[in-house]
């Protein structure tokens, strides 16, 4: 369990494809106190560390995960939002992220909002129906408010701190982006529908 709010930027420094597509991620994380098979949020995709060494570590992604996700789209020098797992103890300063993407968005159009930026995503229609103004939305791993829905798209402000401390700063138009929808969101469709 994540809460989106990211903790470090790393990059993509090798990219082996094969039955798993394995990533190797520069990090500036203390890997002595990251064990091996512990979970970090890559872009908002939940991996397991295979391997780790001075300054890196590397994971490896499905089939699956490729195709529900932007990672089949990254290569050396690719840059990642990363967050390690949420402790008991630990501050809930986002939201509850779980790490699970549930699509792929695109950025539509970004526009200067005073001293922040108002950002305008794409998303797939099976997702749209989950998404709520002043409700959550996990955009590559970042806990985000949203401000206004439409039928096809919905707007978030994103303030200097998040631009600079995420690939936010790296978005242009047509970016593809992963979702993650609110779990509680989620969960109250579910039940609706059984209804």
């Amino acid at each position: 369990m994540f809460t989106g709010i990211i903790s470090d930027v790393g990059k993509v420094r090798a990219v082996t494809p094969g039955g798993v597509t394995r990533y190797e991620i520069a990090t500036s994380y203390d890997l002595t106190t990251v064990d091996i098979g512990a979970s970090i949020a890559c872009s908002g995709a939940c991996h397991t560390v295979v391997e780790k060494g001075e300054g890196w570590f590397a994971v490896e992604s499905s089939a699956e995960t490729l195709s529900k996700t932007t990672l089949g789209t990254w290569r050396v020098g690719t840059s990642v939002n990363l967050e390690r797992p949420l402790k008991p103890i630990d501050e809930l300063g986002g939201h509850m992220v779980s790490g699970h993407v549930d699509g792929v968005g695109t950025v539509k159009a970004i526009e200067a909002d005073g001293d922040s930026k108002r950002f305008t995503f794409a998303a797939p229609q099976n997702l749209m129906r989950f998404i709520a103004p002043k409700g959550s939305v996990a955009v590559d791993g970042v806990s985000l408010t949203v401000n206004e829905v439409g039928e096809d798209d919905f707007g978030v402000n994103i303030i200097p701190h998040t631009e600079a401390n995420t690939t936010f700063g790296e978005f242009s138009p047509d970016t593809p982006v992963n979702l993650e929808i609110d779990l509680v969101a989620r969960y109250v469709a579910r039940l609706l529908e059984r209804k």
